[in-house]
C-alpha cells in the first residue's frame, strides 16, 4: 500500500513547492490541530459496518513519510532535470503561496473522509424517510361540475404524497395535466364501450386515440374494462367484458405497449356468496364460469384481480351486530377465524382474505389481488349509520397508516396489498344517497373534508357511479360483536403530509451542500 501512495504523491509537483513549507515547525502545528471528530452511530444512524470502512479508508490515507520518499526523489533527481523555462517559472512563483504543505493535504483528505461519511449519513437519513411512506393511491372520480382544473389538482395529489391515480375514462386534460410527474394511472374503459372493444380494428383504434398519445409522458400502467359489471344482472355485458379485454390486449400487443400496460376489470365484494368466516371464501355459484374465464385470462397476461370493498355497507346494514372499532381499524378484541385459528382486528383484511380463499378455490392462489375501491363517507342520509366526518376520519385514516407498515393480511402477511380508497373529491352530481356524494378526502375547493392522519401512505377512493361493493349478505358481513377496547388517537391533519415532504426536502438539501463541501 505504501509502495501505491508513494507513485500517487510523486505525481504532485513537490520540487515546485517552496522548503519552507516542509519546515518541520509549520508541518507539526498543522498536524498537531485536533482532527475532526467520527460521527457517532447513534448521531446519524450510521451502520457499524459503514464505521468501520470509514476507519480502514482512513488507514489508508497517505501518511508524511510518503510525502518525504517523495521530496527525496524529487531532490535526487533535480540535476538530471531540464531547466525550467522561463514561463514556468513565472507560473510557479504565481502558484507558491497557493500549494499545499504534506500535512494540509492528509488533513483535507480526513476532513473528506469526515464530510463523506456525513453525506452518506444524510442519503440514509432522506431514503429512511421515503421508505417510511408507502405511496397513496387515489380514485380521482369527476362526476361533479365545481372541481378544480386538472392543473390545479396536480399540486393537491403531490401535497399529499399520492403517487397514483385511478381514473373511470381516459380524460385528456387529466392525462396531460399529470405528464412528467411520475404518478402512475390506472385509466377506465365504460361499460358503455365494451361491445365495441370485441372488434379488434376498434380497440386498436381507442387505443391510439386515448392512451399511446399520452406515453411516455403520462405514466399509464392499467386499464379497467368495466366496472362491477358482473353484478349487475347485466347477461350482455357480462357477455361482452372478457372479449373486451382480450379485444384491448391483441391491440396492446401490436402496438408493443403489453408489457407496460396491463388490462383488468374491477369487481363488487358482492359477486362472493359467502365472506365469512374468511378461509370459507367462496365465488357465487351463478358466477364461477365467467368469473374462472377471467381468471384465466388475468393468469396468462399477469394482470391484478380488483375488488372495491366497503366495510361501511355491512356497518350501515347491521349497526347492531357489526362493532363499529372492528371495521374503523379502531382497537377491539378482534376476531378468530375457526378453520385456520388465523385472527383479524379488522373487517377490510377479513374481506380481502375471503376473496383470497375464493380465488384459491377456484385454483387462482398466486393471482395478485389488488383493492381497487375502499372508503367510508363523512356525511349520509338519516338512515346511513355511522357517516360521520370522525369515522371517514378513523376509516381512511388508519387504513393509510396501515398501508405505511407495508402489512399483508393475516391469510398472506408477506403479500402485496394494494389499496386505493374513495375517493379524492366530494362529487356533487352522483345520484343515489347523500353519502355517494361525500366520499371526497377534499372537498371541491381543494380544503380536507377532514383532519386526516395521513402518514404519507396508500389511500385511494371510488368515482363511479350508482352503488359501490353493494351490501353483501347480512351472513357474509357478519361478525361477533366484541366489545370496545378503546381508540387509536393522535391523528394528524393533512397540512402534516405537506410538512413531512418539506422536512424530506430539507435533508435533501443538506446533503447537496454536504457533496459540495466535498466536492
Amino acid at each position: 500500500m505504501d509502495s501505491d501512495w508513494d507513485s500517487v504523491v510523486s505525481l504532485l509537483p513537490l520540487s515546485a513547492i517552496p522548503p519552507r513549507a516542509y519546515t518541520p515547525s509549520l508541518s507539526s502545528q498543522l498536524e498537531k490541530r485536533p482532527p475532526s471528530p467520527t460521527p457517532s452511530p447513534a448521531a446519524l444512524s450510521v451502520s457499524p459496518r459503514l464505521l468501520a470502512s470509514s476507519a480502514a479508508f482512513r488507514q489508508r490515507l497517505p501518511t508524511e513519510s510518503h510525502f518525504s520518499r517523495a521530496r527525496e526523489r524529487e531532490r535526487a533527481s533535480a540535476s538530471a532535470s531540464s531547466p525550467l523555462s522561463a514561463s514556468h517559472c513565472l507560473l510557479l512563483l504565481l502558484l507558491r503561496p497557493a500549494l499545499p504543505t504534506s500535512a494540509f493535504l492528509r488533513r483535507r483528505a480526513l476532513m473528506a473522509s469526515d464530510r463523506l461519511l456525513l453525506c452518506f449519513s444524510l442519503l440514509a437519513l432522506v431514503s429512511g424517510h421515503a421508505l417510511a411512506s408507502s405511496s397513496i393511491g387515489i380514485n380521482y372520480g369527476q362526476i361533479a361540475n365545481n372541481l378544480p382544473s386538472p392543473d390545479d389538482v396536480v399540486p393537491l395529489v403531490k401535497s399529499v404524497g399520492a403517487s397514483r391515480l385511478k381514473l373511470y375514462d381516459t380524460d385528456p386534460r387529466v392525462l396531460r395535466a399529470f405528464a412528467g410527474t411520475d404518478v402512475e394511472f390506472t385509466v377506465g374503459l365504460g361499460n358503455e364501450n365494451l361491445a365495441r372493444m370485441r372488434d379488434p380494428n376498434q380497440a386498436l383504434a381507442w387505443l391510439k386515440s386515448n392512451i399511446q398519445p399520452y406515453l411516455p409522458s403520462t405514466k399509464i400502467t392499467c386499464i379497467t374494462v368495466g366496472n362491477e359489471v358482473l353484478t349487475l344482472n347485466d347477461t350482455t355485458l357480462t357477455a361482452n367484458v372478457l372479449p373486451a379485454m382480450q379485444g384491448l390486449q391483441g391491440a396492446l400487443a401490436k402496438l408493443g405497449l403489453d408489457d407496460q400496460v396491463t388490462v383488468t376489470t374491477p369487481h363488487s365484494l358482492a359477486i362472493l356468496e359467502t365472506s365469512y368466516p374468511p378461509s370459507a371464501g367462496a365465488f357465487r355459484r351463478d358466477l364461477a364460469a365467467p368469473l374462472t374465464d377471467i381468471l384465466k385470462f388475468q393468469a396468462k397476461v399477469g394482470s391484478p384481480f380488483l375488488i372495491n370493498a366497503y366495510p361501511f355497507f355491512a356497518y350501515k346494514a347491521n349497526p347492531r351486530q357489526v362493532q363499529l372499532n372492528f371495521v374503523l381499524f379502531e382497537s377491539n378484541p378482534g376476531v378468530v377465524d375457526p378453520s385456520t385459528g388465523l385472527h383479524y382486528d379488522n373487517m377490510l383484511f377479513a374481506q380481502i382474505d375471503a376473496v383470497n380463499s375464493a380465488l384459491a378455490s377456484l385454483g387462482f392462489r398466486n393471482l395478485t389481488l389488488h383493492i381497487s375501491e375502499t372508503g367510508w363517507p363523512s356525511r349520509g342520509d338519516a338512515d346511513e349509520v355511522g357517516a360521520t366526518p370522525d369515522n371517514a376520519r378513523k376509516y381512511n385514516g388508519n387504513l393509510m397508516k396501515i398501508m405505511a407498515q407495508k402489512k399483508g393480511t393475516p391469510m398472506r402477511p408477506n403479500g402485496d396489498l394494494s389499496v386505493y380508497v374513495f375517493a379524492l373529491f366530494n362529487e356533487n352530481m352522483k345520484t343515489g344517497p347523500t353519502s355517494e356524494r361525500n366520499y371526497g378526502l377534499f372537498k371541491p375547493d381543494g380544503t380536507p373534508a377532514y383532519a386526516l392522519a395521513l402518514n404519507g401512505t396508500d389511500a385511494g377512493g371510488n368515482g363511479t357511479t350508482g352503488t359501490k361493493s353493494g351490501s353483501p349478505p347480512p351472513e357474509a358481513t357478519a361478525t361477533p360483536d366484541p366489545t370496545s377496547m378503546g381508540s387509536s388517537a393522535g391523528y394528524l391533519s393533512i397540512s402534516s403530509g405537506v410538512e413531512r415532504c418539506r422536512s424530506a426536502q430539507t435533508l435533501f438539501v443538506l446533503c447537496l451542500a454536504t457533496i459540495k463541501l466535498l466536492f
